[in-house]
């Protein structure tokens, strides 16, 4: 894990001295184990390194290799090395220490441009081919890593973050409105849609699972490859030999990630996909002699959960079932006393370079890898994307399509064990299901009146924002895509992964843990969606394959859970009482900004301030008004640098 950057010259000028050292200088602030830099006349490469893997503490990057005239610098851990070190047909006595950088380099030289398909990991590396004439990089499938990127007539320069390029000559740090509408406009936690551009005008970015060619003074940009590439159906013979394959599937994408000379950590929650994680993990760290370190958020002690009865705030019930019945697991659980949305905003903008929305766990996000460093973690496992890949299985969804196409006597047993499983008749469980089979089309042609909009009407009228974004699944309109659809989604639509990568990375950054998600692995992912759906849903139950599949590596508790769910950020508000009052003051100081006004909806701010009040309940954490009050405010902290 790095912190990478470079410049090209194309008119073959030196990069100067002054430029290199302002670049790594602007990198200080990520720690580090190694400092390097590379530099052959016209071009330059840095590096700086943190050290995660066991290979990568003999990594010197960036790394040249005069025989074959190529340079690289890669911020990058790549899990298939054993299938790699065999299409390449590289000599055993070579392979325990090969670096990862090195093994993209033979990648490289046997594939060409094709390279990255053939990698799995999280990756974002750049290498200069002297003989070619041509820089070439790329990012993983699922974005894991950014890469970011300025393009003038003379030069082009790259870095994991965006704050050093402002150190190239003529990179300016203007606002780009466009992306900015974007993310106003867009009521759920996705940023924007557009994931070439950035909050900057002139800053662009490498989307996940595209290559970048810089050559002959032109840069060209290719999606190589998809997280969700089609593998046909599995077809196999029980229900025994599908949890088989699952389990293999799933332990190789753990274990893979388990390769670390530090501590292992892993975020838990009382669900499945973080305890399947934990618990595929646990067994060969302890082959290894190592434990695996635990995190768990929960709220303060003097809250009371006011959510429903089929959530839960506060998890820790299931989260210790799974460490006693699991074993070998430190465990902590973290409820970070004091800490909240308002008090860590400015840090967070500092971090992300720009607005962000996952304001209601920011803070323990945050805390939980703070505390991950301070134990030796190098690794922090989570199932992220778990509810797509390992336990997806949306009953309702399923019977609607059972429905839809009159296979009624599975239709009408399954939606009766159903019933049971959830203890509720079917009388109430039939319109509901009717709904979902023939949906009635919505023409939606503006925002639903039910969402209040954050943005300023002028500026979403001058960027058109609405034309772009009315026909992408964002929040603004009723959505006609059902689970099915959902799915394939979450996995080939560029922009939630762009959303989730960007956060880690820059998170990561900072406190030299790497996060890394076995639920989102190439190999997990396209296994799962080769899976008949009778086997995500079956006898009534939902998410059924990992219920089947982790006997005995979960407690019934956990695996049988089927009407309780986890909900995050429900205790947000309550922990802003003590800033709530600071809260409202910078708000109305907001309202009275010229300057606000040119970006946000100041009226719709008042309003939502006035529903409000003076002190709001905690069971207004997921109000809309709520909501957008924070966003605001994040956002015209981040707009005034471009005033002053």
């Amino acid at each position: 894990m790095s912190a990478i950057t470079g410049v090209f010259h194309f008119n073959e000028e030196p990069v100067s001295v002054e430029t290199i050292e302002s670049l790594m200088q602007a990198l200080q602030k990520y720690p580090a184990d190694d400092v390097r830099v590379w530099q052959d006349r016209f071009a330059f490469l840095g590096c700086r390194a943190q050290w995660i893997t066991p290979e990568s503490r003999e990594e010197r990057l960036p790394y040249y290799d005069e025989r074959q005239k190529l340079a690289i610098t890669a911020d990058a851990i790549i899990d298939n090395r054993e299938e790699l070190f065999d299409r390449l047909r590289i000599e055993h006595s070579r392979r325990r220490g090969m670096t990862d950088s090195e093994l993209i380099l033979l990648a490289y030289l046997e594939w060409g441009k094709e390279a990255p398909q053939y990698l799995v990991g999280d990756f974002a590396f750049m290498l200069w081919d002297e003989r070619q004439r041509l820089l070439f990089g790329a990012r993983d499938l699922s974005g894991t890593r950014t890469l970011y990127y300025v393009r003038h007539p003379r030069r082009f320069a790259f870095c994991t973050v965006m704050d050093p390029l402002f150190a190239i000559p003529d990179v300016k740090k203007e606002l780009n409105e466009s992306w900015l509408a974007e993310f106003l406009m867009i009521p759920i936690i996705l940023d924007t849609i557009d994931v070439h551009s950035t909050v900057y005008r002139g800053i662009g970015q490498v989307p996940p699972g595209h290559s970048i060619t810089v050559e002959d003074g032109k840069l060209s940009l290719q999606r190589y490859g998809t997280l969700a590439a089609p593998v046909g159906k599995l077809k196999l013979k029980s229900n025994g030999e599908y949890e088989e394959a699952f389990r293999s599937v799933f332990q190789e994408a753990v274990t893979s990630k388990l390769r670390t000379y530090r501590r292992v950590g892993a975020s838990l929650s009382g669900g499945l996909d973080s305890g399947a994680v934990a618990s595929f993990a646990a067994v060969p760290l302890r082959k290894e002699g190592k434990s695996l370190h635990s995190y768990s958020y929960v709220p303060p002690s003097d809250f009371v959960d006011w959510t429903s009865k089929s959530m839960m705030a506060d998890e820790t019930p299931y989260i210790d079932e799974i460490v006693r019945h699991v074993g070998n697991i430190s465990h902590s659980h973290l409820d970070f006393a004091g800490r909240n949305s308002f008090e860590e905003m400015d840090d967070l903008l500092g971090l992300m370079e720009a607005p962000y929305k996952f304001f209601e766990n920011s803070f323990w996000i945050k805390g939980i890898l703070e505390q991950a460093n301070k134990d030796g973690v190098g690794v922090l496992l989570n199932g992220g994307n778990g509810n797509y890949s390992i336990s997806w299985g949306p009953a309702l969804d399923y019977y609607a399509r059972l429905l839809r196409k009159l296979r009624l006597l599975r239709f009408y047993r399954e939606l009766k064990l159903y019933g049971r499983n959830m203890r509720i008749g079917r009388s109430r469980l039939l319109p509901i299901v009717g709904k979902m089979a023939f949906p009635v089309p919505s023409r939606a042609s503006n925002p639903s009146p039910d969402v209040p909009l954050l943005i300023q009407p002028d500026l979403a009228e001058r960027t058109k924002v609405f034309d772009k974004l009315k026909n992408h699944n964002v929040g603004l309109t009723e959505s006609s895509m059902d689970e099915f659809e959902a799915r394939i989604d979450q996995f080939e639509n560029l922009s939630i992964l762009n959303h989730q990568g960007t956060s880690s990375t820059k998170l990561s950054l900072r406190y030299a843990v790497r996060e890394r998600d076995p639920t989102s692995d190439p190999r997990v992912v396209r296994f799962c969606l080769s899976v008949p759906v009778e086997q995500y849903v079956q006898n009534g139950i939902d998410r059924a394959l990992v219920r089947r599949s982790t006997e005995h590596y979960l407690p019934d508790k956990v695996r049988f859970n089927l009407r309780v769910r986890g909900v995050q950020g429900a205790d947000w508000i309550h922990r802003m009482k003590p800033s709530w009052g600071a809260f409202r003051d910078e708000l109305h100081q907001l309202c009275r900004d010229p300057g606000a006004s040119h970006y946000l909806n100041v009226s719709q701010i008042k309003e939502s301030l006035s529903r409000m009040g003076s002190s709001p309940k905690p069971e207004c954490a997921f109000d809309p008004n709520a909501r957008l009050l924070m966003q605001s405010l994040i956002v015209y902290r981040f707009v005034r640098q471009f005033s002053s």
